[in-house]
């Protein structure tokens, strides 16, 4: 029988793991055929998350788990545990609940027809206007500038083939952007599309940082327009400026008693130039931080324990 991987990370979720893992194995219940794991990656909650994971472990073999050392991140820990997972096929989803387990036969359905990725993709959500504005204009830009073709709306919800999995291990990426990571590889993927839910229990953990902090990783991975728009922008704005200065020096001495120049042109050409220029440092910036977290090559998390996963 092939077994599947079930991947959830979690952190402070403890309102939600119960029902998560409840509804994880009612969907294995009608699959007859297929075995399972269920990983949890904690990442050093502080709540009553880690002993609610050691209750389903003491009472249910599929359960498995990874305990962090600290929380190393929202993308560091979900891809280390599906470098530790051993099923013929890994599906990863949220612990929040918003990734509904009940598209998992739909997943195994469309892997089982030869498909080694199968992704969740989420056209709608519920969710406020401005963040789906926000969301959808990402989604546009990212596309539009990508040196590969990224699949819209995509999270990170989906199943994962072995020899996916196998080939991300190569990768030996210490903070990888894996939505791109799944594009780059470039096998075909089959798509299913689903509503995501609202929170229903418990906060949120993705405040303004962290998601700007996976959108600039996406784009510092998979695009070099942004670095190369700085060349385009100096060069053009230098000759734009050279041509305004000529522009200025003829109106000078045809009229040079009447055409004063003023302080407001300087001033304001002054801090159009001044803010254009930190633009395009803090976009080289995050290009030179991303070349740094490469070269530290630091693990991708440190376990504190592992549960059940000397069991078969």
């Amino acid at each position: 029988m092939p077994l599947i991987s079930i991947i959830t990370p979690c952190f402070n979720e403890e309102e939600n793991i119960e029902e998560l893992n409840r509804r994880i194995a009612a969907q294995f219940a009608g699959i007859q055929d297929c075995d399972y794991e269920h990983i949890f990656i904690d990442n050093a909650s502080t709540d009553g998350t880690v002993a609610a994971i050691r209750r389903l472990a003491s009472a249910d073999f599929h359960v498995k788990a990874i305990l962090n050392s600290r929380n190393f991140g929202h993308i560091r820990s979900p891809m280390y545990a599906l470098l530790q997972a051993n099923g013929d096929a890994v599906i990863t989803m949220a612990s929040d609940l918003q990734d509904p387990p009940e598209l998992i036969p739909a997943f195994i359905a469309k892997w089982r027809e030869g498909f080694r990725v199968v992704v969740g993709v989420k056209p709608q959500s519920r969710e406020t206007r401005l963040m789906a504005f926000i969301r959808h204009c990402y989604y546009a830009t990212i596309g539009k500038i990508a040196d590969i073709k990224l699949i819209p709306n995509f999270t990170g919800f989906g199943l994962y083939d072995r020899s996916i999995v196998e080939i991300a291990r190569r990768y030996d990426d210490p903070y990888p952007y894996f939505r791109g990571m799944v594009a780059d590889i470039g096998f075909p993927h089959a798509e299913i599309s689903y509503e995501k839910p609202l929170r229903t229990r418990g906060i949120t953990k993705n405040n303004f940082y962290s998601l700007y902090d996976l959108a600039m990783l996406g784009i510092t991975s998979y695009s070099k327009l942004p670095i190369r728009l700085a060349t385009i922008a100096g060069f053009s704005l230098s000759l734009t400026s050279l041509l305004i200065a000529f522009l200025y020096l003829g109106l000078k001495l045809a009229y040079w008693d009447r055409f004063g120049m003023g302080m407001a042109p300087v001033l304001i050409g002054m801090f159009f130039l001044a803010s254009v220029q930190l633009f395009f440092i803090g976009i080289l910036g995050e290009y030179i931080a991303s070349i740094h977290t490469q070269v530290q090559k630091r693990p991708l998390v440190v376990e504190r324990e592992r549960i059940n996963f000397d069991l078969k």
